[in-house]
């Protein structure tokens, strides 16, 4: 290794110039996290950072040299990870390229590296000494937000963007086209830099609003206050109650003229991550203007389209209602909505065309007098986690009436299954291949035959049994009784505890699909050279946390929710849970993107994605989602001793 200090052109005063340190400066403005950095938190970095180079093969950082000290960022080359004496082919290798940095959680944490970092060619990285890189950790809050948070720091970068776009696109709308003025609702409440905080809070409670705009003598705004700065800002730095808004407030807040568009406050919004733009007429503060404001010029939203599905009087409107789903999508990403409350809002509005669709069709049976019965959604309807290609997987929980038998229960519910399996269809969610549908004689059965059927793939568990309960077992109810449904959940909870040997079949089954993380590319690709990412990347964390989640008696479908659950055990740590988390989000959102954009060019939706055709940033999270996935699996095989 060689080493070259950027203090290697010191200018008269001894210190480095501008010049000697601007090609790092220029680097580092291509990379997240810093690109996002303030100039003075960038020239402090730049100025600290040593270029050091490693021949192919040489070792970067290792655990035999105690305490991580340097906090690496590839210039040129590559890195590679290897589990220590693994091996540089070992199969959980990983690679890190240009722009990436590490070992940041060894750094964090004053401990050795778990994994030793080798030169994978000739390569160049900058280094920053453990003391310069805690000083910019205090120093500035979106390297502190990266460092403490990676996934979702990365992951907040590509929702910016996917915002941004998608804002662009609703701009189209004519209701955006309205000027800001227009969605003024109230007088701004302002206050004077000079006064004390105590009195600001006095002011924000009295007009019961949760921000506060912070003008000069001729007001024009110099500042926002927040409820969030009350307690970034105030309450943890303990700062006096007679300490003055300036020293309090964000300065130079966003703001948009007062005869902008509507839709130019929207862009602005997303590309910052604000929920407020300050109107500003000839400078002056005339209005605050929220995204709520712009949410409720939308021709769609989820409640207006709720309605519309609750009183659709027959299949074929609720077949016309689809666009409005994929334009209601491309409207929550613009307004900064979470992949988390997409998939939730999708999978609720699947749900009211599901519910609609069953009344719609009992109406027809009405004279009939059928059995009651629970209709039951598995898969990814069953975990709330549905995207704009979905497929049908569902079933029904029947009671046998007083008097009758299973058999003749499920004879008279079979045709009306059928019906409404194929009125799905025609709304838009296509019959399932593996014929996983309530019309099927296998997935129509009481409460004891579904326990039953459940019991003897717990018990018995061939590669069939593994397979279907990786489907059926994420069951919730959409319409009907959910007593029966809740009975059967907390029958599975306590079946499976004692079945060590399922639960281990279960893990074993679940490490068999790795995240496709390659180490001459990027990643391991198919041969079209795509990646599936929802058997490669959606599947594995699935997979994962549900094994987690019959291991420690969690009733959750969902699989963040059962991450989230898993860690209120203690089984988990609430890190690895939130990282997973996120890293499982990210590629539902590219799922989403794809989707969209397959839609908008009329091609069948599938999940194949070309990973040339992603950005930087796009690529850099993708990769470390699937290094999340196979941490989750690490996770797994040292549980189950595979």
């Amino acid at each position: 290794m060689h080493a070259e200090s950027q203090d290697e052109q010191p200018g008269a005063n001894g210190r480095p110039t501008q010049a000697s340190i601007q090609p790092a400066i220029d680097f580092l403005r291509q990379h997240e996290p810093f690109n996002q950095l303030s100039p003075a938190h960038l020239e402090f970095l730049a100025k600290r950072l040593d270029l050091a180079f490693f021949a192919q093969g040489e070792v970067i950082a290792d655990s035999s040299e105690g305490p991580a000290s340097r906090l690496f960022i590839i210039k040129q080359g590559r890195v590679r990870g290897e589990p220590p004496q693994s091996g540089a082919m070992a199969p959980s290798a990983w690679e890190l390229t240009t722009g990436e940095c590490f070992p940041i959680g060894a750094l964090l944490a004053r401990r050795p590296v778990s994994t030793v970092h080798r030169a994978a060619e000739d390569c160049f990285c900058y280094e920053l000494r453990r003391e310069d890189f805690d000083r910019l950790l205090g120093q500035s809050p979106v390297f502190h937000d990266f460092c403490t948070r990676r996934m979702a720091s990365l992951l907040d970068g590509a929702l910016r963007a996917v915002q941004a776009a998608s804002a662009a696109r609703v701009s189209a709308d004519t209701s955006l086209s309205a000027p800001v003025e227009r969605l003024i609702r109230r007088q701004p409440v302002t206050c004077p830099p000079e006064l004390p905080i105590i009195d600001a809070l006095g002011v924000m409670d009295r007009e019961h609003i949760g921000s506060l705009v912070v003008v000069d003598n001729e007001k024009r705004p110099v500042g926002v206050f927040t409820l969030h700065d009350v307690l970034s800002r105030v309450a943890l730095p303990q700062r006096a109650p007679q300490t003055p808004m300036s020293e309090v407030m964000s300065r130079d807040p966003k703001c948009v003229a007062a005869k902008a568009r509507a839709d130019e406050a929207a862009l602005l919004m997303t590309q910052h991550g604000i929920g407020h733009v300050c109107v500003v007429d000839d400078e002056r503060l005339v209005g605050i203007v929220s995204e709520r404001d712009l949410f409720s010029l939308q021709r769609v939203n989820v409640v207006a389209l709720s309605r519309t599905i609750a009183s659709a009087d027959d299949i074929g409107t609720l077949a016309g209602l689809e666009k409005s789903i994929h334009e209601l999508v491309e409207q929550m990403l613009a307004q900064g909505a979470s992949v988390e409350q997409l998939t939730q809002i999708i999978s609720t509005l699947n749900d009211n065309l599901t519910q609609r669709v069953i009344t719609l069709v009992l109406d027809d049976y009405a004279a009939a007098d059928l059995p009651p019965f629970t209709w039951l959604a598995f898969g990814s309807e069953g975990r709330c986690e549905q995207t704009l290609k979905t497929d049908q997987d569902n079933g029904i929980l029947f009671d046998v009436p007083e008097g009758s038998n299973e058999h003749a229960a499920r004879q008279a519910l079979l045709p009306v299954a059928d019906r409404i399996n194929h009125a799905l269809a025609q709304v838009g969610f296509p019959l399932c291949p593996g014929n996983i549908m309530a019309s099927n004689p296998e997935c129509c059965l009481s409460l004891a035959e579904w326990k039953a059927r459940f019991g003897r793939w717990i018990d018995q568990g061939t590669p069939e049994h593994l397979l279907k309960a990786t489907i059926f077992f994420d069951f919730r109810s959409i319409y009907g009784a959910d007593e029966p449904a809740a009975t059967l959940r907390d029958w599975l909870k306590e079946a499976v505890i004692p079945n060590s040997r399922f639960r281990r079949q279960m893990a074993a089954n679940a490490l068999q699909n790795r995240p496709p993380l390659g180490l001459i590319r990027d990643f391991r690709l198919s041969s079209k050279n795509t990646l599936d990412l929802k058997l490669h990347g959606v599947t594995p964390f699935v997979d994962g946390a549900r094994v987690l989640s019959l291991a420690n008696r969690v009733t959750e479908t969902n699989t963040v929710a059962r991450l989230r659950a898993v860690a209120r055990t203690g089984a988990i740590s609430v890190g690895d849970a939130e990282a997973w988390a996120e890293a499982y989000h990210y590629i539902q959102l590219l799922r989403m993107r794809h989707h969209r954009r397959l839609a908008e060019e009329g091609r069948p939706l599938d999940n194949q994605i070309d990973p040339d055709t992603l950005n930087e940033l796009d690529r850099r999270i993708l990769k470390e989602a699937f290094r999340q996935a196979r941490k989750l699996q690490g996770k797994l095989a040292l549980d189950y001793q595979l």
